[in-house]
């Protein structure tokens, strides 16, 4: 502010808690000229007859005439209207609202998270997140990500990429990482039915978050509400033996609020072998200390057991023969884990314009698993922190500069141990049980990154966004598998494998640009350019089979160029997002098989740098309040619609294996896959449905899925079909006694009985199909809550 300006100085607050609304914006003829800082207050240049508007996410819009310049108290009223702006936490601008950040973030409450059973992630996550994909392995384990293309581990043995397991994005659960310091994900445990809200965010994401070449995804588990104390009980009960309890206790203070809660799921499953059964305890708290410091405590344990049916062949798939993958089933193949992740985090405002905020983590894991190839014991350990600081600086009357700076540490200690499998001589018509170790390793890996991201923003609500971030990765792993060839000094003439390895990925430096601007507080436009890394994980850079070190392998590179627009329109009753990019993915690890004397069979793999992979695409996603009412039967009726169109390609990419000659001399066979379109991902998907609420407690949805058909090998020669899904749910929710909110729906899946999957294993050969029920399948639930 000029020497001598007089200066009004206001605080937001909400009406009906009386808390301060940190990032309100305050506008002046539609112009942002303030925000609130982490206490409500904001100052502006004063002057006779002064109009200013306070506006806030989720609120009504506040205007105010300012007649003299003497302090004021604004109290906003939480909207009835759905969504008309999305706080997003994964940004550097002091305006959280969807429409000021300058790329492709999706936001999903419970609306979109419990149109279906609530209990299965990737049900809302492909039906509302256009141009990502969430693929499980089973009824409920081995849950993966396909952000734009990348989707996960290099393990294919006929092709490039693979989805064996996921790798690029990065998973949060209440601000813990879910990814290991590998940059692996294995969300088998987690809880989705207690998630109430889901944030992706498309691209590379290094500025932010490090190591996140594809994306990241942060989830966060329901809170008790504030000044209510209730105990509530959820029943629910499906086709193919479905059951979920959940009991929950929420006790929410003026100053602090816990909530604990305990549920219990299992399925038979629709094939053979292929039931599960989980146990969850979950435990989230916020205690606030004083104006300044807040403490949030989250604490989740799971035991969990699913089996594995196995891949069906193609022609299995084609038969609808669900019997399930002989040597799976001989194995008794299951994914069992015992788990706990636990974090506690401190928010410190130091001044009035600069906040910390620092989580301290750790998880543990004991867990086995048993496929075609064999019984994996292993038990990790990971512990680490995210401190930020969030800083926001006034350069003028109009003119703001906000950033977020900060530093990840995490470390895992695990230990691996691989048995071969053998049949049980007292029952040879039962399961196999465990035979010989194979392998037995020891890995400690850390990773560290370094990140700071700034919003500079200007007048007439332009802002300019740039950011880096660096990452290192460190390996250590210890062979433990004795072999005594490798170990016997005397016999010179034996080839001696060190048991000890160690790999080191540093300098990965991600930098970020963006802008962004407004129009009218409806519409922005803005373009981004965004960088990250995925360095190789310890299975990638040690051999087993011949003991050598693949040290000449690079980390691949993401690189993303994205325009796009959002926007309120039709008195703010369309939403809409329109995006286009282009991103590339290089450096793209690729394996080479070697194969055995005869040809007939693949000895080992080891992985190599080879091209690219180019994804363009287009995602358009709108949201329609058709009709909202207080008074009328029905209060809302809203359709919503997206669409992902997909071009990407393979660039300079080949594969390699190494065969015997006649001679029993090495030759390399390269096969070159560049121009075919990336496997694993169909050129169109389109998503459409409606939601309506009536004046008497019943609501629903119907909602409509199309997923066009998509090579699953490199080569394009095998395709899965194109499939069509709808579903459907209704529920009646009704208050008694002003103290017992009592609720029941019930719900279809798959009304048209068509023949769809849950995952395509790429390539994979001969196995590829993991199915999902072909038959209409039910649901049903009862929802209990008494409030003191």
């Amino acid at each position: 502010m000029s020497s001598g300006q007089e200066i009004l100085r206001g605080k937001v607050i909400d009406k009906q808690t009386k808390s301060p609304l940190s990032g309100a914006n305050i506008f002046i003829k539609s112009q942002t000229v303030a925000s609130t800082d982490e206490l409500g207050q904001f100052e502006v240049a004063c002057k006779d007859s002064l109009k200013i508007t306070a506006s806030y996410i989720g609120y009504q819009d506040y205007q105010l005439n300012v007649v003299s310049c003497q302090d004021v108290l604004i109290e906003l009223v939480q909207s009835d209207s759905h969504l008309k702006e999305i706080e997003i936490s994964a940004t550097s601008n002091a305006n959280k609202a969807i429409l000021n950040q300058p790329q492709s973030i999706v936001k999903l409450n419970e609306t979109e998270l419990k149109r279906g059973t609530g209990l299965f992630l990737d049900d809302a996550i492909n039906t509302n997140v256009p141009g990502v994909y969430m693929e499980r392995r089973t009824v409920s384990a081995g849950q993966q990500f396909n952000i734009r293309g990348y989707g996960n581990g290099a393990r294919g043995t006929n092709g490039i990429n693979s989805n064996f397991d996921t790798q690029g994005s990065k998973v949060y659960l209440n601000n813990i990482p879910i990814t290991d310091a590998e940059g692996i994900t294995l969300m088998d445990d987690i809880d989705f039915g207690s998630v109430s809200n889901v944030e992706v965010v498309k691209g590379p994401s290094g500025s932010l978050y490090g190591l996140a070449i594809a994306g990241v995804v942060n989830l966060q588990t329901k809170k008790a509400e504030k000044g209510k104390t209730s105990v509530s009980q959820i029943a629910m009960l499906g086709s193919y033996g479905l059951q979920r309890y959940t009991t929950s206790l929420e006790i929410g203070g003026e100053r602090s609020s816990l909530l604990i809660n305990y549920g219990k799921q299992k399925s038979d499953g629709f094939m053979a072998h292929s039931a599960s059964q989980k146990d969850f305890v979950n435990v989230m708290g916020d205690f606030n200390l004083n104006a300044r410091q807040g403490i949030t405590a989250y604490f989740g344990y799971s035991n969990s057991y699913d089996e594995r049916g196995g891949e069906l062949t193609i022609e299995q798939y084609k038969n609808r023969d669900y019997s399930g993958n002989k040597a799976y089933i001989k194995n008794n193949a299951h994914s069992e884990i015992i788990s706990f992740r636990a974090g506690i985090g401190h928010l410190y405002r130091i001044k009035r314009n600069i906040s910390n905020n620092t989580t301290v983590f750790g998880s543990g894991m004991n867990s086995n698993a048993s496929s075609a190839g064999g019984w994996t014991d292993k038990r990790p350990v990971n512990y680490g922190f995210r401190s930020t600081f969030d800083t926001r600086f006034a350069l003028g009357s109009k003119i703001s500069l906000s950033g977020i700076t900060g530093i990840e540490f995490q470390s895992q200690h695990a230990q691996i141990i691989g048995y071969g499998m053998v049949a049980d001589s007292f029952n040879l018509s039962g399961y196999n049980i465990i035979g010989p170790q194979r392998s037995n390793q020891s890995t400690i890996t850390s990773t560290s990154s370094l990140f700071s991201e700034w919003t500079l923003t200007l007048p007439h609500d332009i802002s300019l966004t740039a950011g880096v971030g660096w990452s290192t990765m460190n390996i250590r792993l210890d062979d433990r598998n004795y072999l005594a060839l490798n170990n016997n000094p005397s016999n010179t003439k034996a080839k001696h494998v060190p048991t000890s390895y160690k790999a080191s990925y540093t300098d990965m430096v991600s930098p970020k640009f963006a802008f962004n601007k407004v129009f009218s507080r409806q519409i922005s436009v803005y373009a981004s350019y965004s960088k990250g890394y995925k360095a190789p994980v310890s299975s990638y850079f040690y051999i087993p089979t011949t003991g050598e070190l693949n040290l000449g392998l690079k980390p691949e590179i993401g690189t993303q160029f994205e325009i796009g627009s959002k926007g309120n329109l039709l008195d703010e009753r369309l939403q809409f997002q329109v995006v286009a990019f282009n991103t590339i993915f290089s450096n793209k690890m690729t394996t080479v098989a070697v194969q055995n004397p005869a040809n007939t069979a693949t000895l080992y793999t080891y992985l190599v740098n080879s091209g690219s992979l180019n994804n363009k695409g287009l995602e358009v996603m709108l949201i329609y309040t058709a009709y909202q009412s207080k008074n009328a039967a029905f209060t809302s009726v809203r359709p919503f619609a997206n669409f992902t169109y997909s071009h990407f390609r393979y660039d300079n990419i080949q594969y390699q294996s190494v065969a015997k000659t006649k001679t029993n001399k090495d030759s390399l066979v390269t096969v070159d896959y560049s121009g075919n379109a990336v496997a694993g991902v169909p050129p169109v998907t389109l998503n459409a449905g409606i939601d309506f609420l009536t004046k008497y407690g019943v609501y629903g949805n119907v909602n409509y899925s199309y997923r066009d058909q998509m090579p699953f090998t490199s080569d394009g020669n095998n395709k899965a079909e194109g499939y069509s899904l709808l579903n459907a749910k209704v529920g009646y929710q009704h208050k008694f006694f002003d103290h017992l909110n009592v609720g029941v729906y019930f719900g279809a899946n798959n009304i048209t009985s068509t023949q769809y999957y849950y995952m395509v294993f790429l390539n994979q050969l001969p196995d590829a199909y993991l199915p999902a029920p072909y038959k209409i399948n039910y649901f049903g639930g009862l929802n209990l809550k008494y409030s003191f």
